[in-house]
């Protein structure tokens, strides 16, 4: 990691920052930093990224020194001595000791000073947090992808002895992720070096997956050097251990997202609660309606509990998607959709491509939002409702490709069951793949088997590379299947049997393969649907609740608030506005919807689904209250 001077393919400010900071990338205060780099795969070099960040630090430490510099000038100085006063005061030691009175101009200056220190510090550590995170990431995409790669290599070694070409068929097949991305770099270090051990070495010191890939590069390198049998030994021993162990991970996973939504219960639940006590202590308690200026106009103290009521929902409910995102175990996420760049196939995909319905939901929903505003309906209701039209037909589309896939998902089995059957018989791959193509009936995945079986019968000539073509054509026909789980397995077929691995031997594994990642996504999609239930009961509750608060408690506290104090007792007349609160707790429930939909969503299948959920509750929610006359 030279830092002397900057490369020359940098544009002119990463020349500039490099130049200016990158001696820090050689201080010992970045060692941590330095090791956490290593464990990442992040294209730019370590000196050039600390660079970047110590720019962004110092720029946004002057940037908000000096707004807080500003802020403080522009105070009043009633309102800057109070704040004063109060830390004066609530400080232990330091309200015991009696200060001079602080120009104004200096506690700006100093609180400016402070502000930009403070933020330069957080910059930098946050620079080296985010590299944590992402070897953290990586460490848990490689135990996730690991245990299928151990198994394809096990598969690999009853017919492949070249250490290189089994580790190169791996690296080149994108379902195994980050363990794919290790390999590789591990051949790409063993053509700089010229020595595969010495590639494995290097790529062990740097994992950040230490228990689980390191071991196993050098044991691997440690048993090739032995014979192929203790190779091929040791890789079946270790894809079981591996595959124990991703089980226990699996449970533990479970655990954490049994927490999550015991904790999102509770944190959802809450400010529809603390709403309804404000509400209700607004009558005895005048102060919480006091008028407060804010840059937006002029509301009272509990305006604004229950506007920070609706954020703290609203984030909730983001962050809760994002832990359980974080937490789904890589067999259970939901597959990525890429959506056709033409117009007239982007069209034709919408029906079953939730990427392609999301273009053509946008103008529609925006199309919707300008009618529901020229009927004069209220902004939040404007926002929800074409809300409601954008994400209802996306959320559709996602159900109905979901559901076309588990029924791939499901026939694939028994697609690979009977061409294991025709193979174990000494028939050739795709002579047996026609014949299953013929006599089996594969539902969903009909129509691809049949193009695979003509595209094999085509390539199988004897004038064409049947080697190539047979991968070209198992390539085409996982791309027509689009699941993650025939990514994951049809892709063992071609690698193992170019390999010159025993057919049969292939074939059960893969069988094995298929089973294995079938139950484990059918046993973790029953597992999720729990927190499915769990956002829509939470988001039914609290709209219960509110119902039964407007309709039976606002008016009687209405009647109460119109009672003249006495005897020491004072009630705010103004206290209880029923129109008002009743506003109030409709969008404190709706930002509710909108948390509930997208936790219960993503907990389902991902991004899309939580569209629809979301979309259904926030229409259920509008239904119920404006059904009810209460908006």
């Amino acid at each position: 990691m030279g830092t002397s001077k900057p490369p020359r393919q940098l544009n002119l400010i990463d020349r500039g920052l490099y130049a200016l900071f990158a001696q820090h990338a050689d201080g010992d205060q970045h060692d941590r930093d330095r090791e956490r780099y290593r464990a990442t795969d992040l294209d730019t070099g370590f000196d050039l990224y600390l660079a970047r960040v110590y720019g962004l630090a110092w720029v946004s430490s002057f940037a908000l020194g000096f707004v807080v510099f500003s802020t403080f000038t522009l105070l009043p100085d009633a309102l800057l001595g109070g704040g004063v006063a109060f830390l004066q005061d609530g400080i232990p030691v330091i309200n015991r000791i009696t200060w001079p009175a602080v120009p104004q101009a200096t506690l700006a200056f100093g609180s400016g000073v402070v502000v930009a220190v403070l933020t330069r510090w957080a910059l930098i550590r946050a620079g080296g947090t985010y590299l944590g995170w992402a070897a953290s990431a990586r460490r848990a995409d490689i135990e996730a992808t690991l245990p299928g790669a151990v198994r394809y290599l096990r598969v690999l070694a009853s017919g492949e002895h070249d250490q290189r070409a089994m580790l190169r068929r791996v690296a080149d097949q994108d379902a195994y992720g980050e363990t794919a991305v290790a390999f590789r770099r591990a051949l790409n270090r063993a053509a700089l070096t010229g020595s595969l051990d010495d590639g494995l070495e290097r790529v062990a010191s740097e994992t950040p997956s230490r228990d689980l890939l390191a071991p196993f590069l050098l044991k691997f390198r440690e048993h090739a050097n032995q014979s192929s049998n203790a190779l091929e030994g040791y890789l079946e021993m270790e894809s079981r251990l591996l595959s124990h162990q991703q089980s226990r991970r699996q449970e533990r996973a479970t655990g954490y997202l049994e927490l999550v939504a015991e904790l999102f219960v509770v944190l959802l639940v809450l400010p529809a609660l603390l709403v309804l006590i404000v509400t209700v202590m607004g009558v005895l308690s005048p102060g919480l309606s006091n008028p407060v200026v804010t840059p937006l106009g002029t509301t009272t103290v509990r305006g604004l509990l229950v506007l920070g009521s609706a954020v703290f929902v609203v984030s909730a409910g983001a962050t809760a998607s994002f832990v359980v995102t974080t937490l789904r175990p890589r067999n259970a996420s939901p597959p990525s959709y890429e959506r056709p760049d033409e117009l007239l196939p982007l069209l034709e995909s919408v029906p079953l491509n939730p990427a392609s319905a999301t273009v053509v939901m946008v103008p529609i929903g925006l199309c919707v939002a300008v009618g529901l505003w020229l009927l004069d309906y209220r902004l939040e209701n404007v926002f929800l409702l074409s809300y409601a039209a954008f994400g209802l037909p996306i959320g559709v589309v996602s159900v109905r490709r979901a559901r076309l896939d588990d029924d791939k998902d499901r026939e694939i089995q028994d697609f690979v069951h009977a061409v294991s059957g025709h193979v174990s018989l000494g028939r050739p791959f795709s002579d047996a793949v026609e014949r299953v193509a013929r006599e089996v009936e594969l539902g969903a995945l009909q129509s691809d088997v049949d193009d695979l079986a003509f595209t094999l019968g085509l390539t199988s000539s004897p004038a064409g590379d049947s080697t190539d073509g047979r991968a070209a054509a198992l390539d085409r026909f996982v791309e027509a299947v689009g699941t993650p789980m025939a990514d994951q397995t049809i892709g063992l077929v071609v690698g193992a049997l170019d390999a010159g691995s025993d057919a049969e031997d292939v074939f059960e594994t893969l069988q094995t393969e298929i089973g294995t990642l079938y139950h484990e996504r059918k046993a973790l999609r029953s597992s999720l649907l729990v927190y499915v239930a769990v956002g829509w009961t939470t988001a039914l509750l609290v709209i219960g609740i509110v119902v039964a608060v407007n309709t039976y408690v606002l008016d009687g506290f209405a009647q109460l608030s119109t009672v003249s104090g006495g005897q020491g007792l004072t009630i705010d007349p103004n206290a209880i506005d029923p129109a008002r609160d009743r506003h109030r707790f409709y969008v404190v429930t709706q930002a509710t919807m909108l948390a509930c939909g997208w936790f219960a969503g993503t907990a389902s299948r991902g991004f899309y689904e939580a569209l629809l959920h979301s979309a259904s509750l926030v229409t259920i929610a509008y239904v119920v209250f404006a059904g009810a006359g209460m908006i």
